[in-house]
């Protein structure tokens, strides 16, 4: 609630009444300077800003929504929030949408659960959102959502541009970079640490690790599936020394850390042993031992393309859909083979 001293000692809420009788308008400009109407004059638009800013009014969406009939708002619809990626992309949205002059209301479901997918989608449209974002990593989210007629603008995020309208960082080109990288160092002998199977990235991923090496006539080297964790990166190592390779490409930054600590106490060095490429470009990449390489998301303007798309023009979804190209990293966890 937004207060002001009275001359009793006591607060009173500040309204649209004192906005005008300060700028010296109507109420009804303050209403149109409010809802943002192309008709007020740039003096006057400035002048009312003043005065708000004067007495500290701060904007009541839900008075504002009940007049215009739009919340503002725009929906998140998530599932594995703590993971890297989907965390990064949900505080990215916030900050994007309120620069946009948006409130974001986000709800939880877990991504095997039809059930509750459904029933978050509801609970969003109770909010009166203007448009949903999914960040659904999994397919049988989106199916879910497939099956729904929602009504309002619905983009997904971290689908690696499957199912209804995706935005997404580029995970094939992501992946081949990181062979890239490796393949250009001399590697000959190279694999993929991976994501989760029902995950949509990791699935994109191994298809990018595949590519490259194909691209460069190599053979196609093991695919070792963990679960985005530092642990399961660990736990992965004696696969890795078995298969005697020169390289690994890491679905995620995590999983390059927990693979770096289980082969330095294997007495294996990298990269003078064993070259790593990660992926994210998580913040502490750069301070892993070795600095590690790996592949940045631009998950920033994944968000901004998000929100425009949905607050916007009709056009900006078309070229919000346009794959975001990733960018590699270049530390010190590559060298040539010996």
């Amino acid at each position: 609630m937004n207060e002001s001293p009275s001359t009793s000692g006591e607060t009173r809420t500040v309204g649209v009444r004192d906005v005008a009788a300060l700028a010296g308008v109507s109420r009804q400009t303050v209403s149109r300077v409010l809802n943002e109407h192309p008709d007020v004059a740039a003096e006057t638009n400035a002048r009312v800003r003043q005065a708000m800013a004067d007495l500290g009014y701060r904007v009541n969406n839900a008075a504002r929504a009940l007049g215009t009939r739009r919340s503002h708002t725009l929906g998140v619809l998530a599932s594995d929030a703590l993971q890297y990626g989907p965390s990064r992309s949900i505080a990215a949205i916030e900050a994007s949408a309120r620069d946009a002059g948006y409130w974001v209301s986000a709800a939880f479901a877990e991504s095997g659960d039809a059930d509750a997918v459904v029933a978050a989608v509801d609970h969003l449209i109770a909010q009166g959102v203007e448009g949903i974002v999914v960040v659904a990593p999994h397919a049988r989210t989106l199916r879910t959502l497939d099956a729904l007629s929602i009504g309002i603008p619905v983009l997904t995020l971290h689908s690696a541009g499957r199912g209804r309208a995706g935005l997404s960082v580029d995970q094939i080109a992501g992946a081949r970079l990181a062979v890239a990288t490796l393949a250009d160092a001399g590697h000959r002998k190279i694999a993929h640490l991976a994501g989760p199977a029902d995950w949509l990235e990791a699935e994109f991923r191994v298809n990018g690790f595949t590519v490259e090496l194909a691209a460069r006539e190599l053979p196609i080297g093991p695919v070792i599936e963990g679960d985005w964790t530092a642990r399961s990166g660990y736990d992965a190592v004696d696969q890795i020394r078995a298969a005697g390779v020169t390289a690994v490409f890491a679905a995620n930054d995590q999983m390059a850390l927990g693979l770096l600590s289980g082969l330095h106490e294997a007495g294996i060095s990298v990269p003078a042993d064993i070259s790593v490429v990660g992926f994210d470009d998580i913040p502490d990449a750069a301070y892993y031992w070795p600095k590690l390489t790996t592949v940045r998301q631009d998950f920033e303007e994944l968000a901004r393309r998000t929100v425009a798309a949905l607050t916007e023009r009709d056009d900006a979804v078309a070229s919000a859909l346009a794959p975001i190209a990733p960018v590699l990293i270049s530390r010190d966890s590559v060298a040539p083979p010996r």
